[in-house]
């Protein structure tokens, strides 16, 4: 439970702006203080909380960082809070569903916010910290967590770590470890181009107990080579009782809502709670779920509703020992990552290895109501066909009433408004296809679904039934020009055995013809796909961390499709109109898809 909070600052934000009706928001920023009881039921799954230390009163105290921006006459919002699951300590909301500049924690200028849209709608919005790990820096969100101890001495295990230079980040000078090194003594790093690869020895120096760095007499001078695999096995020590991220979720919302306390935070009362999570937030959200802290220790729901993107079917390297949430399970990297288990989907399955039956959701009360939206690179990397098949890949399967699932279709991982096409370290120009059309949509949907028990557009994803869910090497991707095509996909595996995941059937122009078609993808003038493909010297073949491909038509095919833009037009009205009517696109974005291809440069007027 939340003990109490402290409110460090309350401010207007971006100079008292208005947002629509709704008018100006604050900013509210504070920390909240909590306590957990180790022996109680809602907490004894919370890993390592029997090692925790305890207060007086027996139990295990944590911090949270909390930021709100409410609105400043609440009686204009709704009085229902939209939450955010920070990834890795940052804010994505505006960066992305509102087609904002990427990373600003701390928004300053109506330009920081995008188009807006949270704030138009009238949520409250808030973020807290869940990871104790997660860097504070740039009002970054953290959790401060006690380190866990066996008998007052520290717990030593051995710790894997992966290292990899120029793939998601820049290049990399040194390693930083997960957790402090309790001795050098028996460490080791290897390298191996690809997983499959025989791992070799390689000589290192030990910067500090969380520092290594490759030994500069080696054969690369002590620079990593771009996109191997660095594996470092150590002795490390002083872990932290990770899983208390969920409980200072659970608590700090139940708080929101029901404690009167809240209301020098809220500003108003609190009638209901969304979430979303993008990425590493959206898997914190589905193993939200399972771990049951969705409902809170009086037995209240905590969030009624739940937006997870691109999570594929994963979840985290989190409430276990020695937790390593920053982990992502993809084709060439952090492959031996435990992430995707059983069960996957909503829907009541068994697991064909271990006869275990089992759900996402929980079939009771604390069930919310559960949209997940996810771009093709899902279905090549985090197999996101399971969410609507059984394991092997065998049936389609029926998902609870509450429960819907749709693939943004030529989509990619973190596609977003103003995404560059820049290879980067990739055979093919990125995919700048961006998908916050449908999910502002949908989140739209969940609200109304919540409150007014609207339900929500039919799921829309490749099926078995319908043909459209097929092996990689058998979507029918057409021969293009200079294009690397990938016919390989990163597997859900239990030890030894994989589940079946697949992926969809494209058309002729190699898009692909199922889920929610946007006007880019219905009206095309290019390719656009979830995958790509490694350059040299990264490992050529290798299926690329989590972006996709963008291939522009040849003028020629462009003039021979489309009669003028007045054909095109007309296209792209007709397509617009229909996601209008199916409630998977707002007006708003139907009008900026109409003045787009008003200007559409690369049809002949």
């Amino acid at each position: 439970m939340i003990v109490s909070i402290e409110i460090k600052s309350v401010e207007l934000l971006a100079e008292g702006a208005a947002f629509g009706p709704v008018g100006p928001y604050e900013k509210v920023i504070g920390v909240a203080h909590g306590e957990v009881d180790p022996r109680a039921a809602s907490n004894k799954g919370i890993a390592l909380i029997d090692k925790a230390p305890v207060n007086a009163r027996g139990l295990v105290e944590y911090v949270t960082d909390f930021y709100i921006l409410r609105p400043r006459d609440p009686a204009k919002g709704k009085g229902r809070i939209l939450y955010e699951v920070n990834n890795r300590g940052r804010k994505m909301l505006f960066g992305n569903i509102a087609d904002g500049p990427q990373g600003i924690n701390d928004p300053q200028k109506v330009a920081d916010l995008g188009n807006g849209f949270p704030l138009r709608q009238g949520f409250t919005i808030v973020w807290s910290g869940w990871d104790p790990d997660a860097p504070r820096a740039n009002l970054g969100l953290g959790l401060t967590a006690p380190v866990a101890t066996d008998g007052g001495q520290p717990i030593v295990q051995t710790v894997r770590d992966e290292f990899v230079s120029g793939t998601r980040g820049g290049a990399l000078e040194v390693f930083k470890l997960s957790y402090e090194m309790a001795s050098a003594d028996g460490a080791k790093l290897t390298v191996r181009e690809r997983q499959s690869d025989a791992p070799q020895d390689v000589a290192f120096v030990t910067v500090d107990a969380r520092t290594i760095r490759l030994a500069a007499d080696g054969p690369q001078g002590g620079k990593p080579k771009p996109g191997f695999l660095y594996e470092f096995t150590y002795q490390g020590t002083k872990p932290k009782v990770q899983g208390l991220g969920f409980a200072a979720t659970r608590d700090f919302v139940s708080f929101l809502r029901h404690d009167s306390r809240a209301l020098a935070a809220t500003g108003g009362p609190i009638s209901h709670a969304l979430a979303i999570g993008f990425s590493q937030a959206g898997r914190y959200l589905r193993h939200h779920l399972t771990e049951g802290f969705n409902r809170d220790e009086s037995g209240r729901r905590v969030f009624d509703g739940i937006l997870s993107h691109i999570a594929g079917v994963g979840r985290l390297f989190f409430n276990v020992p020695f937790a390593q949430p920053a982990r992502t399970n993809t084709q060439h990297e952090d492959n031996r990552a435990p992430e995707a288990w059983f069960p996957f989907s909503t829907a009541t399955l068994e697991d064909p290895f271990s006869r275990r039956k089992g759900s996402l959701l929980r079939g009771d009360d604390s069930d919310p109501k559960l949209i997940e939206t996810n771009t093709s690179t899902e279905y090549w990397q985090k197999g996101a066909s399971l969410l609507t098949t059984d394991p092997l890949g065998t049936r389609d399967v029926t998902l609870p009433d509450n429960s819907r699932v749709y693939m943004i279709a030529g989509t990619q991982h973190g596609g977003r408004a103003g995404a560059t096409t820049d290879p980067g370290p990739n055979m093919n120009p990125r995919n700048p296809h961006n998908p916050m059309p449908a999910v502002r949509s949908l989140l739209v949907a969940l609200d109304d679904w919540v409150t007014k028990d609207v339900a929500p557009p039919s799921s829309r994803v490749p099926t078995l039934a319908a043909g459209t869910l097929v092996e990689p090497d058998k979507t029918g991707f057409p021969a293009i020009s200079g294009a690397a095509v990938v016919r390989v996909m990163n597997k859900v595996t239990a030890g030894d055995n994989a589940y079946r995941t697949l992926v969809c059937k494209v058309d002729a122009d190699g898009n692909e013809v199922a889920g929610i078609r946007l006007p880019d993808i219905a009206v095309p003038l290019a390719t656009y796909t979830g995958w790509n493909e490694y350059r040299p010297p990264y490992p050529r073949g290798e299926l690329a961390d989590r972006d996709g491909s963008y291939l522009v038509f040849p003028a020629d095919k462009i003039a021979s499709r489309y009669k003028g833009r007045g054909d095109y037009l007309g296209k792209v009205e007709a397509v617009v109109a229909q996601l209008l009517k199916d409630r998977l696109i707002l007006q708003e974005d139907a009008d900026r898809y109409l003045e787009k291809a008003r200007g559409e440069t690369r049809v002949a007027a």
